[in-house]
């Protein structure tokens, strides 16, 4: 749906002086292919728009290669990804956003239960990278280098590939089964991936394994700390600490009642794997009101659903044994918490701070052209290379929002460097569309029809890991890709075709879309009004464009 047509967009011979109606024109209509708005959001780059509507013409196989083009792990992000795709969804405006990442999910599991395979047409470079770190910025890279025709080899410190999607995200919000058969998927397609195996010496390691070029992922593992004065505190654990152990089968005896520092998604998933493995009580405290918070809003939702208890707008100020001293803050004009002297005490058994991460980076420092910023994050170029040639970076190490598909759009655009440094042809990305807005539509046929919800499961059934939220059904699926406007790109609706007084548009076949007769089109521009996609532009005769 987003491919250009030469017959489309080739300009028009507007320099006859034999064309329409001579004066009276002044303007010719032309088809245009524009950026829709969810594709122009999509960190991890898919054309959304055009899989959605192969998955409207119901050809899931089809949809599914379009959308592993760029993101090979659908299934997962049809679980994981916040989709900012639907926040800028141009059918917010109409009723609600089409659910884009739902139908993702739809077309990841459909694949992974058809047994679906990525075709490699690429032919063999010769060529081998080294990646270190199998996060989800790590595996996509490999997955698209391996595509291009090189050779990876993944080594990864931990005992599981995946990284934080393994450590960092519980399995009820992304089960284990389609994790590993997704990664299980790249691995089938010759990526090599080596578990436990911590790398401390970077250029050792190039030189050793005779690798062409490096892509570092190891993500954002370790935990920040706070200074809180403590007389005779309990248990202290860091929440990336205690995912990991609660993944790996290790998880601490944790008490009766069990207090989490901190305000974002990862204090939401905390709280709420405490209370899965016994704590009667879990407690979240966060300095901020919900309004300020870091963790989405549905976040705080479902773990208010669960029971969790969140104390908003306090901060600990000392801990004496199992009594937490808080301090209760506002938030001031500047939109900043603030102190205001009233104290509070809350009881807890233990302490689990979720006070975000930072990345373990020490082991570049030896290298001395790749630079640092003062948080530990390496500084990469537009191109992902470091300061050292031939050594590339992404994910949760470089500055950027730490998602997981931020992350993997890393490993996209990683990859296609690392291809054209290795080929000695700079890769240049293709230069994109004008973003079309909801103001340029013309819903002239506006049709109310919002999202179909994704079932969740009972609050009374969340004792264990088992997944909440629930896929889409054949026909909802089916249903919510049929929402999709197709803004910006022709989709053959025929509108223009039937529209035409002059009968100056011409069908080409299914697929093919339309071209304009300018020997007979007099400028009257009904079919650019009809238009609800806005694929068709009305532009000056004299322009000759």
């Amino acid at each position: 749906m987003t491919k250009s047509n030469p017959q489309m967009t080739s300009p028009p011979d507007l320099t006859r002086h034999d064309q329409g109606t001579g004066p009276v024109r002044t303007r010719v209509p032309v088809y245009v292919d524009l950026l829709p708005p969810c594709n122009h959001a999509c960190p991890a780059g898919e054309d959304i728009q055009q899989w959605l509507g192969l998955a409207q013409d119901g050809n899931y196989e089809a949809a599914w290669r379009c959308l592993i083009e760029n993101n090979p792990m659908p299934s997962i992000h049809g679980r994981v990804c916040y989709h900012p795709c639907e926040d800028s969804c141009n059918r917010n405006f109409i009723d609600t956003s089409v659910s884009i990442h739902a139908v993702e999910r739809f077309l990841g599991d459909l694949a992974l239960e058809k047994g679906w395979k990525p075709k490699i047409s690429a032919k063999k470079s010769g060529k081998k990278i080294l990646i270190i770190g199998a996060g989800p910025s790590g595996l996509s890279a490999a997955y698209h280098l391996n595509r291009l025709g090189h050779s990876v080899e993944i080594h990864e410190a931990g005992p599981l590939a995946g990284g934080m999607l393994h450590f960092g995200i519980p399995a009820y919000r992304l089960p284990r089964a389609e994790l590993n058969a997704e990664i299980k998927r790249i691995i089938d397609m010759g990526v090599k991936i080596i578990l436990n195996h911590k790398v401390d010496d970077v250029l050792m390691e190039k030189e050793q394994g005779n690798f062409d070029a490096v892509f570092v992922a190891v993500g954002a593992h370790i935990s920040n700390k706070v200074d809180i004065p403590q007389r005779d505190a309990g248990k202290i654990f860091d929440a990336v600490s205690y995912l990991r152990s609660v993944e790996t089968g290790n998880a601490p005896k944790i008490g009766r009642r069990v207090a989490i520092y901190g305000g974002g998604n990862t204090a939401m998933d905390v709280a709420r794997t405490a209370k899965r493995m016994g704590a009667d009580e879990a407690l979240i405290i966060y300095r901020r009101d919900r309004e300020n918070m870091p963790a989405h809003d549905f976040e705080a939702t479902e773990a208010l659903e669960e029971g969790i208890k969140i104390n908003w707008l306090r901060t600990i100020k000392e801990i004496d044994a199992t009594n937490f001293k808080v301090e209760v803050m506002e938030i001031g004009k500047d939109g900043r918490p603030q102190s205001t002297g009233k104290f509070e005490t809350l009881e807890a058994d233990n302490l689990i701070l979720a006070l975000g991460q930072k990345t373990e980076t020490e082991f570049l420092k030896n290298i001395e052209a790749i630079q640092f910023l003062k948080d530990g994050t390496v500084e990469v170029g537009d191109d992902m290379m470091t300061g050292s040639e031939g050594i590339f970076a992404g994910g949760d190490m470089v500055p950027s929002e730490r998602t997981v598909t931020v992350a993997v759009g890393h490993g996209k655009k990683a990859a296609r460097f690392i291809d054209g440094y290795l080929r000695q042809k700079s890769y240049i990305p293709e230069q994109k569309h004008p973003i079309v807005g909801y103001e340029r539509l013309h819903m002239w046929y506006r049709t109310y029809a919002s999202q179909r919800e994704q079932e969740q499961l009972p609050i009374s059934e969340r004792a264990n890991f088992n997944e909440i939220t629930q896929g889409l059904s054949p026909n909802d699926a089916l249903f919510e890709a049929s929402r999709c406007l197709s803004c910006g790109n022709c989709f053959e609706c025929d509108g223009c075709y039937g529209s035409c007084p002059q009968r100056a548009v011409i069908k080409l076949g299914p697929g093919k879309r339309y071209e304009f007769d300018y020997n007979i089109c007099n400028g009257c521009a009904v079919c650019y009004e009809q238009c609800p996609c806005y694929a068709i532009e009305m532009v000056s005769e004299e322009a000759g464009i």
